[in-house]
């Protein structure tokens, strides 16, 4: 899925999606041949790969997608707050940062786009499990994360979660769920920094915008 996103963006290298994809050269070559005779990919004049005809006329019908949505909120959210803003999305162990805006200058922290991240500690990864179906992926990283179990019933009755320098010496962040049309938490938004500047407890000012930034991204 990341790798079609970044496809639809600028054109992907055969190396790029095998880094991606996690898959021998021959097997991953062989499903993006697939993928271009049925029109989901095709190839530029240097071999690279691009959104194919056919999914580009589905994204269309089905709207602007999660990360392309989000995108000018996080903008938003960054120039509020004065901190960096994510959008994380959860592949099964790990969460991928699939949109981000960063503070122009100083010290931040910046996550780049389609960097994966561990689901053990942070607080975007406590609001992906906190709101999981809790299968056997998620009893074995609950087995390795960096904060106790309980923490999840905390973040469910909040409506959010904090994070202090847990996945990173000095940073902290705050993240919000962001909800599907069904009602399921298919994201979260947060905003990361100094623990200094983001502080051991958060600002309720702090909280509540990163709340509204994921709540204008629900549905």
């Amino acid at each position: 899925m990341l790798v079609l996103r970044q496809a639809a963006q600028s054109p992907v290298t055969l190396a790029e999606l095998i880094e991606h994809v996690d898959l021998p050269k021959a097997t991953a070559h062989r499903i993006a041949v697939a993928l271009e005779i049925h029109g989901f990919l095709r190839r530029n004049e240097s071999g690279a790969w691009l959104l194919g005809p056919l999914l580009a006329d589905l994204a269309d019908a089905a709207g602007p997608d999660l990360p392309t949505r989000a995108r000018p909120i996080l903008e938003q959210l960054c120039r509020e707050t004065g901190e960096s803003a994510q959008l994380f999305e959860r592949e099964a162990d790990v969460r991928v940062c699939t949109a981000a805006a960063d503070r122009e200058s100083g010290l931040r922290d910046t996550v780049p786009l389609g960097a994966r991240l561990p689901m053990t500690a942070g607080s975007a990864a406590h609001v992906l499990l906190a709101w999981s179906a809790g299968d056997d992926t998620d009893a074995e990283l609950l087995g390795r994360a960096s904060f106790p179990v309980k923490t999840l019933a905390e973040v469910r009755r909040l409506g959010y979660a904090h994070s202090s320098a847990e996945r990173e010496a000095g940073v902290g962040s705050i993240s919000a769920p962001v909800r599907g049309r069904g009602g399921d938490v298919i994201a979260a938004v947060s905003v990361s920094g100094p623990v200094g500047r983001l502080g051991r407890r958060p600002e309720p000012a702090l909280v509540s915008a990163v709340l509204r930034a994921a709540a204008s991204l629900t549905g």
